[in-house]
């Protein structure tokens, strides 16, 4: 099997071509039963004044899966003519592809309409240390467009510490931080809402909520009833299957106190592993190339094996 990066040079050889196309919306047909794959990786050429952040509002991608995807690229400033890649390629979460799936490990929402074979995915800002967003199940249970803001007494008491008193509440407009639309969860405390900040989509920033970029929240309002389930998960390793071939998509375990060891994130990978398969052993796996991308840590999909007597559950069942 080819290394790491050469699997990664094969599948960008490919994206170069499709760089002068027009990017879509993030909506992807559901690929057929058995496989677990949406999208394609795409490159761009930076022009002077781009940065990831950009680059990453342009294409519904958040700040951090572009930084990993782009090591040793200045986010700041690419420099014009160089070549960007978009990672724009998923493996779908696993568990059910119904309502909207929220995935920590990779800051990205997954939102899978009822009766339409369709998936929408958008980044999201999540909680940072300390004001962790939560691993849970619920649904939707209202929609309020542009909102006012009233916050907790924690964010209150937290800003004052900081000299930036907070009114008791924020109305509609350019400084309310939850932009333009806000849905409310069964979960207490937590929402999907806009921003008034562009910078921290797709990063570690908020109080627990999830941020999304405005138009993004927009369409998204457009889409989702009121009831819709929700599930909210923390799997950094995902596996998938596309054409027979296995992939692995490996981000940044989400740290708190103590940092993720190597074992640790080795563990991982293999405890996910068998929540997909009843016995790895069949499926010949290139564990060296496995090591190369739990290290690598860039998020993208990369061919793992080719399954011959044996074969992953799909991320539906």
């Amino acid at each position: 099997m080819l290394s790491r990066a050469s699997a990664v040079a094969c599948c960008l050889s490919f994206s170069a071509l499709l760089a002068a196309m027009p990017i879509s919306a993030a909506v992807y047909s559901l690929p057929p039963e058995g496989e677990d794959i949406v999208g394609q990786v795409q490159v761009v050429k930076a022009k002077y004044e781009d940065t990831f952040a950009d680059l990453g509002e342009a294409n519904d991608l958040g700040y951090l899966e572009m930084v990993a995807a782009n090591p040793g690229v200045d986010p700041w400033l690419p420099g014009e003519g160089t070549d960007v890649i978009l990672p724009s390629r998923f493996i779908l979460p696993p568990g059910p592809r119904e309502g909207i799936v929220i995935n920590l490990a990779e800051y990205r929402l997954y939102y899978f309409p009822e009766g339409e074979n369709l998936v929408y995915t958008y980044p999201l800002g999540i909680g940072r240390e300390g004001w962790n967003s939560p691993i849970a199940t619920g649904r939707v249970t209202g929609k309020t467009p542009n909102p006012a803001w009233y916050p907790p007494q924690s964010i209150r008491d937290e800003h004052a510490a900081e000299g930036d008193p907070l009114p008791a509440v924020v109305p509609p407009g350019p400084d309310n931080p939850l932009g333009p639309f806000k849905f409310n969860l069964s979960m207490p405390g937590y929402l999907i809402h806009g921003s008034n900040k562009k910078f921290g989509i797709g990063m570690r920033v908020s109080h627990g909520c999830f941020r999304m970029l405005n138009h993004n929240v927009l369409e998204l309002a457009d889409l989702v009833p009121v009831g819709t389930k929700i599930r909210i998960i923390d799997e950094p390793y995902k596996f998938g299957v596309s054409d027979g071939k296995i992939y692995l998509e490996a981000h940044a375990p989400l740290e708190g106190e103590q940092p993720v060891s190597l074992m640790d994130k080795h563990a991982a990978v293999i405890n996910t592993l068998l929540r997909r398969t009843d016995d790895p052993t069949t499926l010949h796996l290139d564990w060296d190339m496995i090591r190369e991308i739990v290290a690598a840590e860039d998020g993208l999909p990369v061919q793992i094996a080719e399954p011959e007597s044996a074969a992953l559950v799909t991320a539906g069942n």
